[in-house]
This record gives C-alpha cells, structure tokens and sequence, in this order.
C-alpha cells in the first residue's frame, strides 16, 4: 500500500487491500481491516478500530480526544464494525475511563455532520441522519432510526426498531418499537411501517400496539401498566423486550401522546 500524499503511522496496522486517499492521517495505536475505503481529509486518531468493508467520507475525524474535563489521557478506543458507512464532517469520540469505549455497531449508516460522544454504544443496523448530535452515553439498539438534526441528551437509551423525528430534542429514554415526535417528545404510535418491512407479523405488530396502548393511552402510571401487561398478556420475546426496557429506565421514558388540537 503506497499512498504518498496521505500520513500512515508505522505503528498503525492497515490491512493490505485498504484503500486510503491523499491528504488523510492516521495516528498510531490504529486498526482497520481489509476492504475498507478511507476519503481524502480524513484524520483517524488513536484507539480507532475500524472493521471490514466500511467507508469513511472525507472531512470525518474518528476516535478524537473525548469532550469531556474528566478525561485524563487514559487508554480507551473507538470500536467501528463491518460495512458502516461514515459520511462527510462525522466526529466521532473514544470512550473515558466510565467505559473505555465508544462502540459503532455493523451496517450502520452514520449521515453528515453527526456527532458521537464518548462511551455511546449504536447497535447494529441504525441509521442516524444529518446533523444528528449524540451527547456521552448514550445508548442506541439495533435498527433505530434518529431523524435529521436531533440532539440527544446524555446517558439516553433509544429502544430497537425505534423511528424518532427530524428535529427532535431527546431528553427521556424512548422505548422498542415506537415512532416519537413533537415537543416534548413523546409517543406517536408504534413504527409498523418499520416492523413490517424486517418481517414482523400482523399479529406480533397488533401485539406492540397493545401493549403500548397500556402504558400510554389508559391513564396509567408506568408501575400499574407494567402489572397490567404483566398479568393480562402472554410472555413473548417483544412484550418481556419492553417490561425490562421500562423497568431499567433510570432516566424516565418519553411522555405518552399529547393532544395538542
């Protein structure tokens, strides 16, 4: 691999077929496997662990020093998997010593002007949209959607198969299997669109909706929805899915429909 307008720490471990394109700079203590296309204007700094078959537009800076005061200069990484695609101007942070790393699942689709922060963890398959801006922690299940110039607060969870607006400001954990919108934010309806094209059922999407009718459309507290879904509907992989979403929220879930006609 020659590529003589680009700098390549020889500390740096490059597969072979890696293509990199001029006036990129790639740190020591950096991995990226084979098949993977690196931009022009790209700067991969240390920690950075980028897997097969994934392309990193220009003008992205991966695994850069947390913004965080409490970073110490510890070791910590950032973890990309198989075939993600990073578009232009991405940043995206290593982890701090709360979890070292900050994890990018495989066959995400990471659009422009996204930031990551330290220590979050996107699952496999998500797709945030331009200008989506993710504050530390966060944590984001697999085949979640995050709508265009959303900010998310720290520490949020966002469930699977979760369809959030452009524009939204997320401040409260956003269970499985919902669409959310407006201000604040808050449940509009399960994303059935979403769930049927990756091979939910009628039946099972009936089931999610049911469920949630029970914990935001009866006037219940989340204790008392839980019971009720607890007693009143079979165990299944989709309902307990939820229950334990709920029940470990530690910073509240999102608000149920509001009515502003």
């Amino acid at each position: 691999m020659n590529q003589p307008l680009a700098y390549i720490h020889p500390e740096a471990k490059i597969a072979d077929n890696v293509v990199i394109e001029p006036f990129t700079t790639i740190h020591k203590d950096v991995e990226i496997s084979e098949g993977t296309w690196i931009g022009s204007n790209v700067t991969i700094m240390e920690g950075a662990r980028i897997g097969k078959n994934c392309k990193i537009f220009p003008g992205s800076v991966i695994s850069g020093i947390p913004q965080d005061l409490k970073f110490a200069g510890e070791k910590t990484t950032t973890i990309i998997g198989d075939n993600t695609i990073v578009r232009e101007c991405v940043t995206i942070n290593r982890g701090t010593v709360d979890k070292h790393k900050t994890i990018i699942g495989s066959n995400c689709l990471i659009m422009a002007y996204v930031h990551i922060a330290h220590d979050c963890h996107i699952k496999d398959r998500v797709i945030l949209a331009n200008s989506v801006q993710l504050a530390g922690h966060v944590e984001i299940d697999e085949y979640a959607i995050v709508g265009g110039s959303s900010a998310v607060h720290q520490f949020v969870k966002i469930g699977a198969h979760v369809m959030i607006s452009g524009g939204s400001l997320v401040r409260k954990d956003v269970p499985p299997f919902v669409t959310a919108a407006r201000e604040p934010l808050s449940y509009a309806g399960i994303n059935s669109i979403g769930l049927r094209r990756r091979g939910f059922s009628n039946e099972k999407i009936n089931e999610i909706q049911e469920i949630y009718r029970i914990i935001f459309l009866r006037n219940n507290n989340n204790s008392k929805a839980l019971d009720t879904i607890q007693i009143e509907m079979p165990s299944t992989k989709e309902r307990d899915e939820i229950l334990n979403f709920v029940r470990n929220s530690t910073r509240g879930i999102m608000k149920g429909y509001i009515n502003k006609a």
